[in-house]
């Protein structure tokens, strides 16, 4: 007996067995790495897939509420023109309801003159030297666009 205790315990054979208990530790601990792994991965999928349906669900809310609230400014900015506009035109009624103002504008753009007044067209000298055909159609008096378009549809027949 004495023999086999010796094999039993001679180094070769407990270098083995203390390597296949050295082995046996690893492939456990790695087993529990991978199970601890595939339980946080899974977690993490699920997280992830939370996530994404959260942002899926609140995306066109979101959007919705953005662009309401750009047009509520637009809104606002419009009302606030609106508002200046019919204070200028407010002021542009008080200015008529004068006497004063109303005359000078019909002198100024009818070219009215009170009894007993001498009327004087100031022209501008840089218009005078403009020809007739020098103008453009905007500048000119309608009827003579008109004769002007006569005379090239006559031109135009020869």
């Amino acid at each position: 007996m004495a023999v086999k205790d010796r094999d039993r315990f001679s180094t070769a054979t407990r270098l083995r067995v203390l390597g296949e208990q050295t082995a046996a530790r690893v492939y456990r601990s790695q087993t529990k790495r991978q199970a601890r792994r595939s339980r946080l991965t899974g977690r993490a999928a699920l997280l992830a897939l939370v996530l994404c349906s959260l942002v899926v669900a609140l995306a066109y809310p979101i959007r919705q509420y953005v662009s309401q609230r750009a047009e509520v400014a637009d809104l606002q900015r419009e009302r606030e023109q609106a508002r200046e506009r019919v204070e200028e035109l407010r002021d542009l009624k008080a200015r008529w309801q004068d006497d004063a103002y109303a005359e000078q504008r019909i002198r100024e753009r009818l070219h009215y003159v009170m009894p007993g007044e001498t009327g004087f067209i100031v022209i501008d000298p840089d218009a005078a030297k403009k020809t007739r055909t020098d103008r453009t159609a905007a500048d000119r008096a309608w009827y003579a666009n008109v004769w002007d378009g006569v005379d090239k549809a006559d031109a135009s027949d020869q």
